[in-house]
């Protein structure tokens, strides 16, 4: 998992790309000082939670999975995560988490 794209990025209240994710994912309890927790949190999500979609790219097999993950407060709120598996390597590279739209 990528330090740069917890910290500098889903973390991030200084990088303006980042909008809201920094102040949805710090109410839950994750901090870039403890970058790990977060990378550790999305691992599992990906493991505990099923694919929703998946897209063919012109970079690889997309795959966006959606449900609950666990937070270090416990509320465990439900995000989606996008995952990528690029033509040259088997291992998934994480793209990007969102707070999960209720439907």
């Amino acid at each position: 998992m990528d330090r740069e794209k917890i910290t500098g990025y889903l973390l991030s209240t200084e990088n303006p790309q980042s909008g809201g994710k920094p102040g949805f994912f710090s109410r839950f309890g994750f901090r870039a000082d403890q970058w790990e927790i977060f990378a550790n949190a999305l691992r599992l999500h990906c493991l505990r939670n099923e694919v929703a979609e998946q897209q063919e790219t012109s970079f690889g097999t997309k795959y966006i999975i959606i449900g609950m993950i666990e937070t270090p407060d416990g509320r465990n709120p439900s995000v989606k995560t996008v995952w990528l598996i690029d033509s040259e390597n088997a291992n998934p590279r994480f793209i990007t988490a969102v707070p999960a739209r209720m439907r």
